[in-house]
């Protein structure tokens, strides 16, 4: 086993989604060592030889979209930030409050479209698997934005929007029907004095696969619960062999997400980071692009004349 699959593995039994971890001394020391370069020339000539690029995103790759990303003081949908209502425990308690909290979401991502990020990583995708190279976008978004943008190799590791998943029977469904269920019809406002629909459980989402009728919830990876692990071995495979990484719109503070690209520059493969502002894993890599994704990436993932085609 190779020593990104057996960290990934250890930290994967140690910690779940949505929970972070302070950097060692070690890290510390690293972090305080280490100077990115912010040359676009010199990461153009690394992109043009790259073979198999690993492109992992965040909330930050979405933001210019207009998607909210429910984070920081104003990070509330009515009284409740996200991660009092991403939980199992909040679903059990208040399902039909938790499933107007993702009607709203879906129906503001219905609205939303891919930025130049969102495009210019499709657009780089199609043209490069012409080239007998290949793009994988890991992402930790469930807007399902790059999927609008034509990406066609895309792990989301923490679920989509639009897809259920049935607490009886198991099933996982994709679900672009609005409103989801005649209940939700016109719910979810998320100004704080609006009171809870209290949907009764039977009226809200229920599994279409026969014989089954059992409540859906969202097919997302709430707060608490751990990665689904057939997604996490298809990312292990991607990272493994991937001889670029790049690292877009995300904090690098939330685990098991943030150890992926120090673990790939730690055996020594190229990795930029597009970000706004630095991140805790800046300095680990070899390359730091401030700024707006949908600015700083499509000029580094076009077209160059230095590209090798096969």
């Amino acid at each position: 086993m190779c020593l990104f699959q057996s960290t990934a593995r250890r930290l994967v039994s140690q910690v779940h989604c949505g929970l972070k971890a302070s950097p060692s001394k070690k890290q510390k020391f690293c972090l305080e060592m280490a100077r990115p370069s912010s040359n676009m020339a010199d990461f153009r000539e690394v992109f043009a030889k790259a073979k198999h690029i690993a492109i992992i995103t965040g909330a930050g790759v979405s933001a210019e979209s207009g998607v909210p990303t429910f984070r920081g003081a104003g990070g509330f949908w009515r009284k409740w930030q996200a991660q009092e209502l991403a939980t199992p425990g909040a679903f059990a308690r208040n399902p039909s409050r938790v499933w107007e909290f993702y009607h709203y979401r879906r129906e503001v991502m219905l609205s939303k479209h891919p930025n130049p990020a969102h495009i210019a990583i499709a657009e780089c995708e199609k043209r490069l698997s012409k080239q007998g190279r290949s793009v994988v976008v890991i992402t930790q978004n469930i807007d399902e934005l790059h999927r609008k943008a034509g990406t066609k190799h895309l792990l989301e590791i923490h679920g989509s929007l639009f897809k259920t998943r049935c607490t009886s029977c198991g099933n996982v469904a994709a679900n672009y029907k609005s409103p989801i269920c005649p209940a939700l019809a016109g719910k979810g406002a998320p100004d704080p004095d609006t009171e809870d629909a209290a949907i009764p459980v039977e009226d809200l989402p229920q599994c279409e696969e026969d014989g089954c009728n059992g409540l859906l919830r969202p097919h997302v990876v709430w707060f608490g619960e751990a990665l689904d692990p057939g997604v996490l071995t298809a990312v292990e495979k991607e990272l493994d062999i991937c001889d670029l990484c790049l690292v877009v719109g995300t904090s690098s503070v939330v685990y098991p997400a943030a150890m992926f690209a120090p673990q790939v520059s730690a055996r020594g493969v190229p990795v930029a980071e597009f970000n706004m502002e630095t991140t805790p894993a800046t300095n680990r890599f070899r390359f730091h692009f401030p700024g707006p994704c949908g600015t700083t990436l499509p000029p580094a993932l076009a077209r160059h004349e230095t590209e090798i085609i096969s």
